[in-house]
């Protein structure tokens, strides 16, 4: 498939042929920043069995947490659409911003001020050294498209979004979109 070059703010969707690759294996990962140095993105459909409150003591909302790639699992980040709101944020794209002060976030949430549908969280992020992303690419790894949602990426439903742009792509890709999630269970 010929895909567009990577920048901030596109959408890397795995191509079906990195099945078993237990990060990627059909994700869609958010370009949050691409330069010559390398590439970070964060998994916008791979939800981790936490939510906020059981991570952070002063948030008492259950807001679903999500991977965001094999780098720092260790670390909460998070994207949003209200930088008005949030001190320091640093904009991606198309309305959708990257961290900001954390203890406004927490203050914030607490106060009500801030929705599920306004922010996702992230244990950790998915990150590519110099050209590594643009090898993948080569190797057929990952489909790139526009972010056609654009705010309205961090609320769009995770559950049958990697199947939706299997569909969306058409010819054998339309296949793949029924497949199960390991083919060993076919």
């Amino acid at each position: 498939m010929i895909t567009i070059k990577p920048k901030k703010g596109n959408l890397l969707i795995a191509e079906p042929s990195i099945i078993g690759d237990v990060s990627f294996n059909r994700s869609i990962v958010l370009i949050a920043d691409h330069t010559k140095e390398g590439s970070i993105g964060f998994i916008l459909n791979k939800p981790l069995d936490y939510t906020i409150n059981e991570l952070i003591n002063d948030v008492n909302v259950n807001f679903k947490v999500y991977n965001g790639g094999p780098v720092e699992q260790d670390n909460l980040y998070f994207i949003h659409k209200i930088p008005e709101l949030i001190p320091d944020s640093i904009e991606i794209s198309l309305g959708i911003y990257w961290g900001g002060d954390f203890n406004k976030v927490v203050d914030l949430i607490s106060e009500g001020q801030i929705e599920e549908s306004d922010i996702k969280f992230f244990l950790g992020y998915s990150g590519w050294s110099a050209l590594q992303l643009e090898d993948e690419l080569k190797a057929n790894s990952w489909v790139v498209t526009e972010n056609v949602y654009k705010k309205d990426i961090i609320d769009k439903d995770y559950k049958s979004f990697w199947k939706e742009k299997m569909l969306e792509f058409g010819g054998e890709y339309s296949i793949w979109s029924n497949a199960p999630e390991n083919p060993n269970f076919n």
